[in-house]
């Protein structure tokens, strides 16, 4: 099979398109023919071998990846028969592998693909989607909430600004550039906004009115989080899953005293890892099922930017420099 093989830490170049040995599915695994793969900027981070208590730890040369669906082509021993020939979606978990022609996984991480979703959609939903369906635990969205979701036009973005939307929310996208406020806008956002112009928050004010931001869903950090959080108002919440910025003054987590807090009256709070998993007993399937019933039921659709699989190098590349719109996709 063709994959994607990592041989040395370091720039997205160092991601080889390779033939290498079909893999084989061990005991209670399956083996799925990959039609779809995941890319998550933790990938790009765990390339490089900066992925905090993840770095440097994959034995190399390793094949990156943890997202992948397809259809059941191999079953190992003592796995369900029943799998073989249905599309599936799954997440890997810790163990990497999905940029490649065919993976192997075990039968508990799967999911059958609902109907009227592509592979590539049930890939942005196993990851990307549950992340969404993380955040959303943290905070209650309805009528009269007013959200304002940083990196809009990225893969979780536009999903929260479709789920904020579909609760009846006033949303307010911000996204760096032309395009992307375009894209944030197609996606439901009653305010698009370029957060890369320094006039921004006065625009975000003018349409507001006297009325105040309930909720801040914050992936970018440094200054742009920090003029954001200044739209919230009493008990607004500051949810934070991220600070990957363009701004060369973003890119930092934003954080807060409680004395800060207390003077600004709202929450701040990182909602990502453990946290995440807590409403939920631990178990992130739960989470899964959720983001794929919400797509099923046409609640949720995720933009996907697809990248064939021998140019995972260009993806990583793209992903790194904010050049992408929605999830990335590598497509065997």
């Amino acid at each position: 099979m063709h994959a994607i093989r990592l041989h040395a830490y370091g720039p997205a170049e160092n991601l080889s398109y390779e033939t290498v040995e079909d893999p084989v599915p061990g005991p209670g695994q399956v083996r799925i023919a990959v039609a779809a793969a995941g890319v998550h900027l933790v990938d790009t981070a765990l390339r490089r071998g900066a992925a905090g208590p993840f770095a440097g730890t994959a034995e190399l040369p390793t094949i990156p990846g943890r997202e992948v669906a397809g259809t059941v082509d191999g079953l190992g021993e003592g796995a369900d028969p029943t799998w073989l020939g249905k599309k599936v979606v799954a997440h890997l978990g810790t163990v990497p592998g999905g940029y490649a022609e065919l993976a192997v996984t075990e039968t508990g991480r799967l999911h059958e693909i609902p109907p009227g979703l592509d592979e590539a959609e049930a890939v942005a939903m196993i990851g990307t989607g549950r992340t969404v369906m993380g955040i959303l635990q943290f905070t209650d969205l309805e009528p009269g909430s007013i959200a304002v979701v940083t990196a809009a036009a990225g893969g979780i973005g536009t999903l929260l600004v479709q789920y904020a939307k579909n609760a009846g929310a006033t949303v307010i996208g911000l996204a760096g550039g032309p395009v992307k406020v375009s894209r944030v806008r197609a996606a439901g956002a009653d305010l698009a906004v370029d957060y890369t112009l320094p006039d921004w928050p006065y625009r975000v004010r003018a349409h507001l009115g006297d009325r105040d931001a309930t909720v801040l869903f914050d992936s970018v950090g440094g200054a742009t989080a920090l003029a954001a959080v200044d739209l919230l108002g009493k008990g607004g919440q500051h949810l934070v899953y991220g600070w990957s910025g363009q701004d060369p003054h973003d890119g930092t987590p934003l954080s807060f005293t409680d004395e800060e807090l207390a003077d600004r009256g709202i929450t701040s709070r990182n909602v990502l890892g453990p946290e995440m998993l807590q409403p939920v007993g631990g178990d992130i399937r739960v989470l899964e099922e959720r983001s794929l019933a919400e797509a099923a039921g046409g609640r949720l659709r995720p933009h996907v930017q697809r990248f064939p699989l021998a140019q995972a190098s260009g993806a990583h590349h793209a992903l790194e420099t904010r050049a992408t719109m929605g999830k990335v996709v590598l497509v065997p």
